[in-house]
């Protein structure tokens, strides 16, 4: 009874019409289309341990010429399942290629972001505790050509220059944002080195666990070293510029301020 159930079930299925495949008569090719928001387990570098097991938020697309109605969106699963229960970094140039064949695409993009922790010791007191770092991947591969941009997003404190320089008493001190976006030359970057230029671009780097005497040593670290978010992105493309191994950057910084009811931002980009 079973085997008779299967049977029908596939000829049934052989049967089903396919509306995604038909012709299309509106003459506009899309640039992306594709499915996103999929949580998965990924594996990332770790300098420290090796590798680091996090859960990534991904989006998948590809291009879809004129004359088709539409995508398989099914086959974005089919070939993410495809490589495990886990997605290695290293695997994204096939995950991508199978893209491309399944879909009959000349284009595919798969974004990976997920939180990359790191463990990090008190100035003074050196009590561990880990933080967490927003991680992007971005993935395109056209014809047989990839390309790939790695982007960090790293909290950090910032002192107003202007305000130490009127105020007898103290200045105003925020936490600010540097999203860095980078390319590679001939050899990728850690995660970590990206993390630390932006850190000690900053007034003062943040951290997870502060006992006193790491409190008054983050304070007095940021009201001896002001920035403006003008001065933190040129600190952060400084140390850019002398990287060998940095093609391309783009790096924001957002204050979120502490007196006023806006956020102030600066941005360079090199490349």
């Amino acid at each position: 009874m079973g085997t008779a159930v299967g049977e029908a079930g596939r000829e049934s299925a052989r049967h089903l019409q396919d509306k995604q495949s038909e012709a299309d008569h509106r003459q506009i090719p899309i640039n992306r289309v594709g499915v996103k928001g999929l949580r998965h387990p990924v594996r990332v570098r770790d300098r420290a341990h090796e590798t680091q097991e996090t859960i990534a938020r991904i989006d998948m697309s590809v291009d879809l010429p004129h004359h088709f109605k539409g995508t398989h969106m099914s086959r974005f699963i089919e070939v993410l399942n495809a490589h495990g229960r886990e997605i290695h970094v290293r695997n994204i140039p096939d995950i991508l290629g199978e893209l491309r064949a399944r879909l009959d695409a000349d284009c595919a993009h798969l974004t990976l972001e997920f939180p990359y922790f790191l463990e990090k010791g008190a100035p003074v007191s050196g009590a561990q505790g880990l933080m967490d770092y927003t991680v992007r991947f971005e993935a395109s591969s056209e014809g047989g050509r990839m390309d790939f941009v790695c982007t960090v997003v790293v909290p950090v404190t910032t002192l107003c220059p202007c305000s130490k320089a009127i105020s007898a008493r103290g200045a105003h001190n925020q936490r600010g944002y540097v999203t860095l976006a980078v390319r590679f030359g001939a050899r990728p970057v850690w995660i970590e080195d990206l993390v630390r230029m932006v850190e000690d671009s900053a007034s003062c780097e943040v951290f997870s666990l502060l006992k006193r005497p790491d409190e008054k040593f983050v304070t007095e670290r940021a009201f001896d070293n002001p920035v403006f978010v003008e001065d933190l992105v040129r600190n952060v493309a400084l140390k850019l510029n002398r990287h060998p191994d940095i093609a391309w950057y783009r790096v924001e910084a957002e204050n979120l301020e502490s007196i006023h009811n806006h956020s102030a931002f600066a941005v360079v980009e090199r490349g």
